[in-house]
C-alpha cells in the first residue's frame, strides 16, 4: 500500500532492507554495540561490508531509542541509520522507546537532507514486540512527524515476511483513511 500525505509518499513493500538502490538511506535495527548481530542488522552488515561495523563502533553503545548514522558502505544507499529498539517487556516504556526510534530517524534524515529513508520492522524479531502493535507504533509515529519534514519526500517500510506486509498495510490503511 502507498499513501501520500504533506507530498510526502508512505509505503510498505516486502523485500530485503538490504537490497533498496533507490533509497537515500536505510535503518538499521541496531544491537546496543552496533555490531553484525543477526536478522536486520545482519543483513546490512553482510551487505555493506566490515567498514559499517568498523564505522559504527565509534559510535557505541548507544540506548533504546536512540539513532546514529553512518555512511552506507557497500550498500546502494549512502547511509545508514542505526536505531536500538526496545525489547519488548524489558525495556519500558516500549511504545514511547519505539516511537522515539523513529522520530530520531527521521530527525537525522532530515538533518543530513535526505529525500528517502527506508525502514524495517523495529524491535519485532529477536527483541520481540509484537508486530501489529510496533506497526501501530511506528506508523502512527512516522504520520505525527510529516508536518515537520522538509526534506523527506519518501519513506518506505520494508518488511520481509508476507504476515508482517499486511499487517503494516492495514495498519497504514486504517491510520490514513
Amino acid at each position: 500500500m502507498k499513501a501520500v500525505i504533506h507530498n510526502i509518499s508512505i509505503e510498505c513493500i516486502q523485500g530485503d532492507i538490504a537490497n533498496q538502490p533507490n533509497m537515500d538511506a536505510v535503518v538499521n535495527a541496531a544491537n546496543a554495540q552496533l555490531r553484525m548481530g543477526g536478522g536486520v542488522a545482519g543483513a546490512i552488515h553482510r551487505t555493506a561490508g566490515p567498514g559499517l561495523e568498523e564505522e559504527s563502533r565509534r559510535q557505541a553503545p548507544i540506548k533504546p531509542g536512540q539513532a546514529v548514522i553512518t555512511g552506507g558502505h557497500r550498500l546502494p544507499n549512502s547511509y545508514v541509520i542505526h536505531c536500538l529498539g526496545p525489547v519488548y517487556g524489558q525495556d519500558e516504556p516500549s511504545d514511547k522507546l519505539l516511537a522515539d526510534c523513529y522520530r530520531n530517524a527521521l530527525r537525522l534524515a532530515e538533518e543530513y537532507q535526505l529525500k528517502s529513508v527506508a525502514f524495517p520492522a523495529i524491535s519485532t524479531g529477536v527483541f520481540g514486540y509484537p508486530v501489529e502493535a510496533a506497526a501501530k507504533v511506528a506508523l502512527k509515529s512516522i504520520l505525527d512527524e510529516l508536518t515537520n519534514l522538509s526534506s523527506l519526500g519518501h519513506i518506505r517500510f520494508v518488511l520481509f515476511r508476507t504476515e508482517d506486509l499486511q499487517i503494516y498495510n492495514s495498519v497504514l490503511k486504517k491510520l490514513t483513511e
